[in-house]
This record gives C-alpha cells, structure tokens and sequence, in this order.
C-alpha cells in the first residue's frame, strides 16, 4: 500500500500545483522557460503513475475488502464510464457543445471515472486510488472554473457536428475499453464474461 499511495503523492502533488501554487508555477516558467516546467512535469507524472500502476498491482494481490458492492453496481459503473469516455473525448474534438457548456471536460472525466470505480469496488487499494482522483478532480475543476472567471476565458461555440462526433467516438472507444481493453489491459473483465 505504501508504494501505491507514494505513487499518488507524487502524480497528484504534481497535478494539483495549478490548484494550490499556480503563482510559484508561473515563477517557474518565467525563471526557466516552459521547456524545463513540461520536462520535470512530465519525468514527476510518469514516475507516480508508475508507481500507481505498481502499487496497484501489488495492493491487488492481497485485498483488504472494506464493503461488497451491491448487484449491478458493475453496470452502473458501465453506465457511467460511457459519460465519462464522452467527457475525455469531449476534450480533444473541436468546437463541441460538451466542452462548450463545461469548459474542463478531462477533469469531469476524472470524476465520472473515480465515482464509477468506488461504486463498483469495495477493497482498501479501490478507496484510496479512486477516491484520491475524485477528491483531486473536485478541487481541480474548481480551481480551473475559478482561472476562467478571473482571466475572462470564452469557448468557441460548439457546432452539431462536433458534438455528434464527440459522442460518437466517445460509444466508440467506450465499447472496445468496457468489451475488450479493460479485461486485457487491467485483468477484469466490467461486464463479466459473455455479456
């Protein structure tokens, strides 16, 4: 458990710098240039996601159950990870509605994503990994909302093109990650196996 939550330390704490030192980051840049604040973010980031994944992993091997998650929560979970893929998608497709309305669809993201996961499961390792990334993802998005409104951010409008493409693709990747990525890339299969 110590690796998985110094993995979250590190990946978060370097996440949540916009959120509480947004005034040192800033500092940083003007002093170094963005070169050096992308390298050392990016070199912080994979080293704590690595670690996540690792510790994860290790957590996963000898589970400390906290609750069982009540019958169907699995789809509920599915339900709720087909939003969640829209929203990620919603952040990279041009003039979307979605990311109109929302303005930080990667971070709500975040949230559908950690909620889905901590509905569905019930061990120690699940608490601290998902509940961490919701409670980032709550005051991340807060503090980005509060960036907008103070440097008068406006969103293109999103055109229906956009938005069907957004939600379109998003059912897309939803259905390989739910039917397929996610029982290879993370060894469970959501829905069970012959759903």
């Amino acid at each position: 458990m110590t690796v998985l939550i110094l993995g979250l330390l590190i990946f978060l704490g370097v996440h949540s710098i916009r959120i509480v030192a947004n005034d040192w980051r800033s500092r940083f840049i003007a002093q170094r240039g963005d070169g050096a604040w992308k390298g050392l973010y990016t070199v912080a980031s994979l080293l704590g996601f690595g670690l996540i994944v690792w510790g994860y992993g290790l957590a996963r091997q000898q589970p400390v159950a906290l609750w069982v998650p009540p019958r169907g929560m699995s789809h509920v979970a599915g339900l709720l990870m087909l939003v969640s893929f829209i929203l990620l998608v919603a952040t990279y497709v041009p003039r979307n509605a979605i990311k109109t309305r929302l303005h930080h669809p990667m971070v709500l993201a975040t949230k559908v994503w950690a909620l889905a996961h901590l509905l569905s499961n019930g061990n120690l390792a699940d608490v601290l990994l998902f509940g961490s990334f919701l409670l980032w993802a709550v005051f991340s998005f807060r503090a980005a909302r509060q960036r907008d409104r103070a440097a008068g951010t406006v969103y293109p409008a999103g055109t229906a093109q956009g938005t069907a493409i957004t939600v379109v693709v998003g059912l897309l990747v939803w259905a390989g990650f739910a039917f397929w990525a996610h029982r290879v890339l993370i060894g469970v299969q959501p829905f069970g196996v012959g759903l």
